[in-house]
């Protein structure tokens, strides 16, 4: 099927969104028991590590690390964010710089200023978006960014997105309790489909729709380590425990270009297919064989697809061996760990 769809659901019992392209599964949330991204606490230092700047904390959910912090003594009380997913065994990663985040505003307590998204270039729109921007935000000194979507929405949703994220910057900033707490629960699926899958599309709510649409299909296929790929070259996408292994096939293509070909669709597939899988960490591709003049073109191509990536990626580069080389975030839990 042709086309953008935006599925809201539920997997067993958990929320979960999938995003689908041209049929295809690009992109995949489904909640999980542990604390979200985005969630704000309020915690409590327990003890410095020694020569890495950093500091445990006690937090609601358990321990929780914090880095680059100096001048915080044991059992003080300091307000902090969830960046990401704890890896088994280690403490919940968090940052003192607290964002509050929605499809239309970013709030930045810690960054004083208005500014507004690069990809918003048409004048008329700038300044009006400014003009909102200006009145929701009045004489804070909180920072505020204006993200690409307000551009072709409803000034009044993006004004009313302004306020609920600037009244809620100034509730929790103003806390003054004592212990740890949640001040601020992360956003689910649901409401991160909405903030952030932002281009057109179809939007299906019903009850069910992941089997009636082949998201089903399409998730129990992403729980192997298979990906075909144009032409019918394909590639596996295998994590182990120090590192993602890429291996890229030419198929049955025995041409002197299949390997190019098959790099290039490699490059072009890659993000979705580690988005769908949660998987981050050190990636290793293991490429077709191209001449090395090529090179160039399989990076460019990487490089336009990780653009379209939030998920922030390295591209690190090339090893001695031929293998190219990224460092991902691990901004998603793996699919096998959470569909167990």
């Amino acid at each position: 099927m042709k086309g953008r769809q935006i599925l809201l659901d539920h997997l067993d019992g958990r929320e979960a969104a999938a995003l689908m392209v041209d049929g295809q599964l690009d992109d995949l949330l489904i909640d999980a028991d542990t604390p979200r991204p985005g969630t704000i606490y309020r915690a409590v230092t327990d003890r410095p590590v020694k020569g890495q700047g950093g500091v445990f904390l006690k937090t609601p959910d358990g321990a929780a690390y914090l880095r680059g912090v100096k001048g915080i003594g044991p059992g003080e009380t300091v307000q902090v964010q969830v960046t990401g997913y704890a890896e088994p065994g280690k403490a919940i990663p968090v940052s003192h710089k607290v964002l509050f985040k929605s499809r239309y505003a970013i709030v930045t307590p810690d960054a004083p200023g208005l500014n507004l998204s690069r990809s918003i270039r048409d004048e008329d729109a700038r300044d009006a978006l400014l003009a909102l921007a200006h009145e929701g935000m009045g004489d804070s000194p909180m920072g505020l960014i204006i993200r690409s979507a307000a551009a072709t929405a409803d000034p009044s949703e993006v004004a009313a997105d302004i306020d609920a994220m600037h009244a809620l910057a100034e509730a929790v900033t103003a806390d003054q309790g004592t212990g740890p707490e949640v001040l601020a629960e992360g956003d689910g699926p649901h409401v991160l489909a909405w903030r952030d899958w932002i281009d057109p599309a179809e939007v299906v709510t019903d009850a069910g729709c992941f089997e009636t649409h082949g998201v089903l299909d399409a998730i129990d296929r992403s729980k192997g380590p298979f990906v075909a790929l144009d032409g019918g070259a394909g590639m596996y996408v295998e994590a182990t425990r120090a590192l993602v292994a890429v291996d890229v096939n030419t198929g049955a293509d025995g041409s002197f270009a299949a390997g190019l070909r098959a790099n290039l669709a490699c490059a072009r597939r890659l993000p979705a297919a580690l988005r769908v899988r949660g998987l981050g960490g050190q990636v290793t591709i293991d490429l077709a064989p191209m001449p090395k003049k090529e090179r160039k073109t399989f990076e460019a191509a990487l490089k336009a697809a990780l653009r379209k990536d939030e998920i922030d990626t390295v591209m690190a580069g090339w090893t001695p061996l031929g293998h190219y080389e990224l460092q991902r975030k691990r901004a998603r839990l793996p699919l096998t760990e959470v569909l167990v």
